[in-house]
């Protein structure tokens, strides 16, 4: 390589700079520059085939800007060129990408074209890598999108797809492509994008290749990745679990042939709970759980029995076989005299000291006794995007942090949930006791947060008491307008964030354009008026239903708390305090799913 002036007629842009063929280039970030200092980076160019003039490799805007100066002033200056071989263009191409990724970070679908001429021109995979200091993976992914149709990458090159939706296609056959195309340009279906679309190309279940506990290859099954080198997924359900029944038998048959007294399958419709097991020795009669999830995973538990076993255990141990048990100072009958009044006393004493009994409360709910325990909601959802959507949420964030701060404050060290364990109750009391009553309460407040029932009438009640404004706490997101399908209820919400007019005016619309009118409202994009901390009805508080056709869950919910509240009150058991339009369906579900509510006077004042 060699580094020369060449004047700006000797120069044209090679077929194998990346951005060649492309119409002409945004130079207005660089005319300032190159009008007061000139080209200050060299161009890379090769001979070209014309005598003494030279292909522009990399350098292509800058070439551009010289060349627009040049016709303001009437000046040609001549640029610094890094001059390379003839010939090469395999290398020709690196130099043209390896310029750019450093300075302008290519899309996606640019890099493809590249690097599909670099594998053309006899570039493996790992040369290109090390070329370009990426890692075989990424340049397995930027060549997995020629397994998508033009239209798609077209598609992905706008950012009209997102990166997942990509992603996801590039396991579809060329049919499916198709076929999804057909639905992303029809105006009046939903185009499954993100996680939901993996759902769409398998039928609704995905079983990673991954969780297989026999020979993937050798069994023949059919597989499909997603082409980028991370997941392959099984085209047939039903033959892969009768696979994997046939290797879980195998696999409970090898650890009894180890010694093990008792292997015990838990079904995907089950699940093994860690905190209702103790950790047992082999030797002790402790057994294997192998938990069977419904994505195929297989989990295995070694050396559990369940805590009562345990307990039976432990009562038992050290007391020699042969010995005869000796008789206990007390009988049974006198044991329990004894408990009931000391019982009858502790209850008189926490009347006496309610932060003591405030105390002991957290710890039985924390530990979990037979008759006072508490679980966290699992916060389920089938749709992956809502729940990366909650995960992401500021509440969720929020409530993270304050139950990060709990578990520090008791010196609990386990992750997740704060209830999803079996503490001592003792050590947890003990701690409780150390602290005051104001850290209690916060303490409570999390795990009152963990227990509350998703969708129960207790977050309804708790909401209106508390006179909670959604808007401080949520703000519409992709997840939450892809869940949108009802033409009726699109049109009401465009009314909601843009008004009546507009709404009438786009009553004809269809669902997609809909929802770009309520984006472009809630974002104020495209000279739209942003529509400022809105919530749609069903999520505020009270809540309300956009039709008359009912069936929205926190409404029910609401005419549960505003029924409860009337008979409290003595007034009018039928107003719901937020929607009169309660039809006989809906209070039909607010009868058998809630029932009759009485609340203390404290919450329905």
């Amino acid at each position: 390589m060699k580094l020369e002036f060449i004047a700006l007629d000797k120069l044209t842009v090679s077929t194998a700079n990346m951005r060649h063929g492309r119409k002409d280039p945004d130079i207005s970030d660089l005319l300032p520059t190159v009008r007061a200092r000139g080209i200050l980076q060299s161009l890379i160019v090769r001979p070209a085939p014309i005598a003494d003039c030279f292909e522009i490799l990399a350098g292509r805007r800058r070439y551009f800007a010289a060349r627009a100066v040049a016709e303001e002033t009437g000046v040609a200056e001549p640029v610094p060129c890094a001059i390379l071989d003839p010939g090469d263009d395999a290398a020709a191409l690196e130099a043209s990408l390896i310029e750019n990724l450093a300075r302008l970070d290519p899309d996606e679908v640019s890099q493809w074209e590249t690097f599909t001429r670099l594998i053309k021109e006899g570039r493996s995979v790992e040369e290109i890598g090390l070329t370009f200091g990426l890692p075989e993976l990424t340049v397995k992914r930027v060549l997995a999108l020629g397994n998508l149709l033009p239209r798609v990458r077209g598609l992905y090159a706008k950012s009209e797809i997102d990166a997942v939706t990509v992603r996801h296609l590039t396991m579809a056959t060329k049919r499916q492509q198709q076929e999804w195309l057909g639905i992303w340009d029809d105006p009046d279906r939903y185009a499954p994008t993100g996680p939901g679309l993996k759902a769409w190309l398998f039928g609704g279940q995905t079983i990673p290749a991954r969780h297989a506990l026999f020979d993937v290859a050798a069994s023949g099954f059919a597989t499909v990745s997603d082409l980028f080198g991370e997941d392959a997924y099984f085209s047939d359900i039903a033959a892969f679990w009768e696979a994997q029944n046939a290797a879980l038998d195998a696999k409970r048959d090898a650890y009894l042939a180890d010694g093990w007294g008792q292997v015990v399958i838990v079904p995907p419709t089950e699940h093994f709970s860690a905190w209702d097991y103790e950790k047992t020795a082999k030797r002790k009669g402790g057994r294997v759980y192998l938990d069977v999830r419904g994505s195929g995973e297989v989990v295995a538990h070694e050396g559990y029995v369940s805590r009562r076993e345990a307990s039976r255990a432990a009562a038992t141990e050290g007391r020699d076989a042969t010995e005869k048990p000796k008789r206990p100072e007390l009988t049974s009958t006198l044991q329990t005299y004894v408990d009931l009044h000391r019982h009858a006393a502790v209850r008189v004493a926490l009347l006496g000291s309610p932060g003591v009994a405030l105390r002991l409360m957290v710890a039985h709910l924390l530990a979990g006794t037979h008759l006072i325990s508490a679980k966290p909601d699992p916060q389920t959802t089938r749709d992956e995007g809502t729940g990366e959507s909650l995960a992401n949420s500021f509440a969720e964030g929020v409530f993270g942090a304050a139950r990060d701060h709990a578990k520090e404050t008791l010196g609990i060290s386990d992750p997740g949930k704060l209830l999803s364990r079996h503490a001592d109750l003792t050590a947890i009391f003990l701690r409780l006791l150390d602290l005051s009553d104001e850290a209690v309460i916060d303490l409570i407040a999390v795990v009152m947060g963990e227990a509350l029932s998703v969708g129960s009438i207790g977050v309804e009640a708790a909401g209106l008491h508390l006179g909670l404004d959604m808007a401080d706490f949520w703000e519409a997101d992709e997840a939450f307008l892809d869940l949108l399908r009802d033409k009726e209820v699109l049109v009401a919400l465009v009314g909601d964030v843009a008004g009546e007019t507009v709404a009438r005016a786009n009553n004809d619309e269809k669902g997609k354009a809909l929802k770009t009118i309520i984006r472009n409202h809630l974002d104020g994009a495209d000279g739209r008026p942003k529509a400022e901390r809105w919530v749609p009805k069903w999520m505020a508080f009270p809540p309300a239903a956009y039709t008359a056709r009912g069936g929205v869950a926190t409404v029910a919910a609401n005419a549960a708390v505003a029924r409860a509240k009337a008979q409290a009150l003595g007034a009018d058991a039928g107003h719901t305090g937020s929607d009169d339009r309660t039809d006989p369906a809906d209070q039909a579900r607010i009868d058998r799913e809630f029932g009759s509510v009485d609340f203390p006077e404290a919450l329905v004042a």
